[in-house]
């Protein structure tokens, strides 16, 4: 399938390759506008593409330059992506990101316990960061409006449906949807064929 852009797109579109070439190089195309904060603490493989309006916060310690947000090679983020990484967010090789995508690592107060930092009578902007990794294996596609927890691992080959809500750990060659994110479908490698679950 071809894309034809308008004027202003074709325009729109050249001015973001003359900044992506300037200040995001090895990355294929970053639209703009595009915001990250942290910017040293990203790390991205060739082929790295965006699309408008994607938000990256990549948070810690002045002096820290630890690499929080690492992508591999040939990813293809949509528009509106928001992904916040404090301890460490992991996308693999090829992966396919629809639009409207929030990806986390942190959260504000840990409820799965019954400390009292995470208490219902502090306001949630005083509840401590809790943090665990992010990672999303190699070949994944992820549908619109989703949203990937702290803690999360997503394995190879995986596809979560549109507006899922992924809370646990996903394994390889599998299909997930809905709120909370359920296996639906995994790849049978006899029949070459996805089977439902």
């Amino acid at each position: 399938m071809k894309n034809q852009y308008s004027l202003s797109e074709t325009i729109s579109t050249a001015y973001a390759l003359i900044c992506t070439k300037l200040f995001y190089k090895g990355a294929r195309l970053i639209r703009r506008p595009f915001y990250c904060r942290g910017k040293s603490r990203l790390q991205f493989a060739e082929g790295f593409t965006t699309g408008h309006n994607c938000r990256f916060d990549l948070l810690g310690e002045d002096d820290d330059n630890s690499k929080k947000l690492i992508i591999g090679k040939n990813c293809k983020l949509g528009d509106n992506v928001h992904i916040v990484a404090n301890e460490k967010v992991i996308i693999g090789d090829n992966c396919l990101m629809a639009s409207k995508i929030f990806i986390s690592d942190t959260s504000h107060g840990d409820y799965s316990n019954t400390e009292m930092d995470s208490s219902p009578n502090i306001p949630p902007d005083d509840r401590p960061f809790y943090m665990k990794p992010v990672v999303i294996g190699n070949n994944v596609w992820i549908g619109e409006n989703v949203c990937i927890l702290l803690g999360v691992t997503i394995g190879n080959g995986c596809i979560v449906g549109a507006n899922s809500v992924v809370n646990r750990n996903v394994p390889d060659n599998c299909i997930v949807a809905g709120v909370p994110a359920r296996l639906i479908k995994k790849w049978d490698e006899k029949s070459l064929t996805w089977r439902k679950i």
